[in-house]
């Protein structure tokens, strides 16, 4: 019986560990094209995975092979597009799962039953989704609940970072390694993302000053200065400064709500002498508020703005003093 071209592809990577595109086209003796057709049924059916950027990319087989009837279980519409718009993970090795197919991967890694998990999934994001309006999520309870004096008249998050049991959510995801890897293709996807939810902002509070709150980590690519710069908003800048001390003490090493205020309120100055109606206020992820708080009390005290101050942040943390110290 003639064993079928992607089984040799399997045997082939199985027997020697790994394989090279090169490696199974000398092999097999065919295509590349017809090559690339063969190992991308195996992926979509998760026999194989693959490592690396072309032109260095290997393959290697699955642990245990892909189970057929987990890999081809049937979801509900509403289930499906919930799990497809939401569901994202970045391996340790740096791979990128995502959807329905990504989260089949997740359950079979971590050996949860796909069907159940897959539902109580979906009851988890209806469950937060009841907080987002007009795709953005109220962070003021949380931030009145934190601070006894609130300078921001709103605060909002395009998401919340992680959710219970599931972890980072996809924006969690592609903030984190967008800021870690300073990959300007998930930092531009992102912001692509959630342009239209500043824009909405923007016009909604009749936004005349835009305020990003800068960076402590340095790194060669920044994300708030590629938000900066790729947005395009026709809004003038409120100018804030990083201000640069002995030692650099980043706000998500600090695990006190006093240390981070006193951190934010003593290296971040609103270094701004314009008058503004309404001033937003940007920054890339909210764990106790503490940045986004201080900076508006700055903004108030020097008079500059005669309306609202509104904050936006990315992601945020659901409820209390989280802190969020990956970001």
């Amino acid at each position: 019986m003639k064993t079928e071209t992607s089984a040799k592809i399997a045997e082939y990577i199985k027997k020697n560990k790994q394989a090279t595109a090169k490696e199974l086209v000398d092999y097999l003796e065919i295509s590349r094209q017809a090559l690339f057709r063969q190992l991308s049924k195996l992926l979509k059916n998760n026999q194989i995975y693959k490592v690396g950027a072309p032109p260095k990319v290997f393959y290697f087989t699955q642990e245990g092979g892909a189970k057929k009837n987990e890999t081809e279980l049937e979801f509900d519409e509403a289930s499906k597009k919930l799990i497809e718009e939401n569901f994202l993970i970045i391996t340790p090795a740096g791979e990128r799962k995502e959807g329905v197919e990504g989260f089949i991967f997740w359950c079979q890694k971590t050996k949860q039953p796909i069907q159940k998990t897959s539902r109580e999934y979906v009851k988890t994001l209806e469950k937060y989704n009841i907080f987002k309006k007009h795709g953005l999520i109220d962070g003021m309870a949380k931030i009145n609940s934190t601070f006894p004096r609130v300078y921001l008249d709103n605060l909002f998050y395009c998401d919340f970072y992680s959710i219970e049991r599931f972890g980072k959510t996809k924006f969690g995801q592609l903030l984190l390694y967008a800021k870690q890897s300073q990959s300007k293709a998930l930092m531009k996807e992102l912001i692509t993302t959630i342009k239209p939810k500043v824009d909405y902002v923007i016009k909604k509070y009749g936004i005349d000053g835009v305020g990003f709150i800068p960076p402590t980590v340095k790194r060669e690519v920044q994300f708030m200065k590629e938000l900066e710069k790729n947005l395009h908003q026709n809004v003038r800048k409120v100018s804030l400064v990083k201000l640069k001390t002995e030692i650099t003490v980043p706000q998500k090493t600090l695990h006190k709500l006093e240390d981070r205020i006193e951190n934010a309120r003593k290296t971040i100055i609103v270094n701004e002498a314009s008058s503004y109606e309404h001033i937003l206020l940007i920054d890339d992820a909210v764990g106790s508020g503490a940045t986004l708080n201080e900076t508006a009390a700055q903004i108030k005290n020097k008079g500059i703005c005669r309306g609202k101050i509104i904050g936006l942040s990315i992601t945020g943390s659901f409820k209390g003093f989280d802190v969020i110290s990956e970001v």
